[in-house]
């Protein structure tokens, strides 16, 4: 398996038991996330969202397979399975994710799922009606981007 398999691998891992830190680890120092709901996280931003989303996510599940990977890049599919704290409603998403490597740690995480599946498993009726609108997923990311906001602001001054 090459190295960034393992790193995969391990960040992957990392995830299954909520440890933040480890997830982190494998990141590039100026690591560039994005997904449906957070588009355009850098550096200390995505290492705070795995943060939160570690924390908070109590009976989170994963799983993952198909990791492959060469010298540059590499993809993986994961499925989380955990209660989606706004509405307490059952989430199983299912998820692609591609990687960029620079030295040895990963440098872009890009995951992609169907936001209008997951927005109808974790809204209910506002999801299965809106979530193929625009609209939605401005509400949806906006509503992230502050929760995000108010974690990194908390954990900074706790620091």
């Amino acid at each position: 398996m090459h190295p960034h398999a393992d790193l995969i691998d391990h960040f992957y891992h990392a995830l299954a038991r909520r440890d933040a830190e480890g997830m982190v680890a494998c990141y590039h120092p100026e690591i560039e996330f994005s997904d449906p709901v957070f588009p355009r996280l850098k550096g200390e931003q995505a290492g705070g969202m795995w943060r939160m989303l570690c924390e908070r996510g109590k009976d989170l599940r994963v799983e993952h397979r198909d990791v492959e990977a060469n010298e540059t890049s590499g993809r993986a599919r994961w499925e989380a399975w955990y209660t989606f704290a706004a509405t307490g409603r059952q989430v199983h998403n299912i998820i692609a994710a591609e990687f960029l490597f620079r030295d040895g740690k990963i440098a872009r995480h890009r995951d992609s799922f169907s936001f209008y599946r997951w927005a109808r498993q974790s809204l209910g009726t506002t999801g299965w009606l809106l979530g193929w609108s625009g609209l939605l997923g401005r509400k949806v990311r906006g509503q992230a981007a502050r929760n995000l906001e108010s974690y990194l602001g908390r954990s900074s001054s706790s620091s």
